[in-house]
């Protein structure tokens, strides 16, 4: 594997723990909300994030890479309600979109088809998230924080559950 590309796929791994470790900061917050559903969408999350690094960080063993592992940085733990943290998470989702783009374009720099295949997925996958993510915050912005609207939405979430993704 390029070392380059090599590099790059580390510095995603990163950024894909750090997506489960923010996520995992807000499924505290919605814990602490006594918003269970909204608590559960956010474990989700967390789970898809952790199954999205070690795709990444898999692929790179295959590819008789070496993996290097990085500090996480520590996440925002303070919101003031459910509407910033789902605006924190689209904007979040829109910069994992970027850096799975910048990682494709390195791949493409080095010429690693292999790897531009796998990344596809990512980018589909993203495509995915932003979507999931607008369609939450939209119904929160539709509920004007009625707490009766909110709990039927919490209600919603609570039936989401992880199915693990066949990645490549």
């Amino acid at each position: 594997m390029d070392k380059k590309l090599e590099q790059a796929f580390c510095e995603q791994i990163n950024k894909e723990l750090y997506s489960a470790y923010l996520y995992l900061a807000m499924q505290a917050y919605f814990k602490e909300e006594n918003l269970e559903g909204f608590a559960n969408w956010m474990y989700v999350q967390v789970q898809e994030e952790l199954s999205h690094a070690m795709g990444l960080y898999n692929y790179v063993f295959e590819r008789g890479g070496s993996v290097e592992l990085m500090s996480i940085d520590k996440p925002e733990l303070k919101f003031s309600n459910a509407i910033e943290v789902f605006e924190k998470v689209l904007e979040h989702e829109k910069y994992v979109t970027s850096l799975i783009n910048d990682l494709t374009q390195v791949a493409e720099d080095v010429k690693d088809r292999a790897a531009i295949s796998l990344l596809g997925w990512y980018i589909k996958e993203q495509v995915e998230e932003e979507a999931n993510v607008s369609n939450v915050l939209g119904n929160l912005k539709l509920a004007q924080n009625d707490p009766r609207a909110l709990l039927l939405l919490d209600r919603e979430l609570a039936a989401r559950t992880f199915v693990a993704p066949v990645i490549g």
